[in-house]
């Protein structure tokens, strides 16, 4: 189970507001008076194989909703109610999830934490266009990148991978590599991922050594690719790819006497990969990045989260899993956005003021804040931390290490 839970916990590449006014009779347009139920509905894998990756999906959003009406926020008078709709594993299963919600238990916006959103996504921006929609655009749906409709990104960047920004390669010329291997899945999205970070460093000179975008969707079958790297004399490796494969990658250079003077992973960071004492020894001195602010950065942000998690969601440790974030992120963002647009505002009203906002930024853990309208950012911000032990230590050069778009 808690390999399980490392690999779709990186299934990358990171809940429906819903008002419900008394006497509504149904119509999803309407407002809600003080007192009335904000429902929301969590669309996100519950059964299935990636079921095991996202099960903190639903403590990670109820933890947020709990924390803010503990501390008094403007619009913590209301009651909130979480409803969920399992998508199975499949892209299907998203959709038919999609459509309970927003025609069955009608609700007034829709967060979804599942990697198969992608199958939903046309539904939802259509048929499903008048309930608003959050969610951490990680299945890489092209309708996240759509200016105008009803989805809202609750991460500090929806992916854009046509795009090239300096991040990584500054980072890497800071640490003084010349050659990167990078292994990628047969995918669009890890390919892709794959290719915009292989941008950044072609543009400082650093050359590409060993590259491979075929490798089936979590596999760990790499003795070819290990060979591969090791015979390229690369300095540094980039994998966005899930936890499982990295650390087979990486368990075999090191058994193949392969020391690299960085080793980035794209996914991993949190409390899946300490859940597993195996996983921990692979990936000492593995770099992990991070959307938003690491907890052990001990920030405002990091601590409220921190210990909302502790109170709310059983964590013994407070350090998050993937899917608690994401959930956690998802509820922040529709708290944000009725607080913007007003307690008791409708769909409508709930998603122009939010299309129109620029001051959310996940209550601080985001480096910078997020605009709904400019839906490809000119800044990337990144946090990364390596590990040590059983902790991750924020790399001080890259807390966070931001870079612009190259035009």
């Amino acid at each position: 189970m808690r390999k399980k839970a490392i690999r779709m916990a990186g299934v990358l590449c990171v809940a429906a507001l819903a008002a419900v006014a008394c006497g509504n009779d149904g119509d999803s347009g309407g407002g809600a008076g003080p007192g009335d139920t904000v429902k929301i509905g969590l669309l996100t894998t519950r059964s299935g194989s990636a079921s095991a990756g996202f099960v903190g999906a639903e403590p990670g959003l109820d933890a947020r909703l709990k924390a803010y009406q503990a501390e008094g926020g403007k619009c913590s008078d209301r009651k909130f109610e979480i409803v969920v709709a399992d998508d199975q594993s499949s892209p299907q299963g998203a959709l038919a999830g999609a459509q309970k919600l927003i025609q069955q238990d009608k609700v007034f916006a829709v967060a979804e934490v599942t990697p198969y959103f992608f199958g939903a996504a046309k539904y939802v921006t259509t048929s499903g266009k008048d309930t608003p929609t959050v969610g951490g655009a990680f299945d890489s749906a092209p309708q996240w990148l759509e200016p105008g409709n009803n989805l809202f990104g609750s991460v500090p960047n929806i992916p854009d991978f046509s795009k090239t920004y300096t991040t990584y390669g500054e980072f890497w010329r800071g640490l003084g590599i010349t050659k990167i291997a990078s292994v990628a899945y047969d995918n669009q999205a890890s390919s892709s991922a794959m290719e915009q970070v292989l941008r950044s460093s072609d543009k400082v000179g650093i050359s590409r050594a060993y590259i491979n975008d075929t490798l089936p969707l979590g596999s760990t079958d790499v003795g070819a690719i290990v060979l591969g790297i090791k015979n390229s004399g690369a300095d540094a490796l980039y994998l966005p790819i899930n936890p499982d494969t990295s650390l087979a990658i990486v368990g075999g250079l090191r058994q193949a006497g392969v020391n690299l003077k960085s080793i980035v992973s794209a996914t991993g960071y949190g409390a899946d990969l300490l859940a597993s004492d195996p996983a921990v020894q692979a990936a000492q001195g593995m770099t992990f990045v991070s959307l938003a602010q690491p907890t052990e950065l001990n920030t405002p942000a990091t601590q409220k989260f921190a210990n909302a998690l502790k109170q709310y969601a059983g964590s013994p440790s407070g350090l998050p899993s993937f899917s608690q974030s994401y959930g956690w992120w998802a509820g922040d963002l529709l708290i944000h956005g009725l607080e913007v647009a007003g307690c008791d505002a409708s769909q409508s009203e709930f998603m122009a003021a939010l299309r129109a906002d620029k001051t959310w930024d996940a209550g601080g853990q985001y480096a910078n804040k997020v605009s709904f309208t400019e839906l490809t950012v000119q800044t990337e911000c990144l946090y990364m931390t390596d590990l040590s032990g059983k902790t991750f230590v924020p790399l001080p050069q890259a807390s966070p290490i931001c870079g612009s778009q190259i035009k």
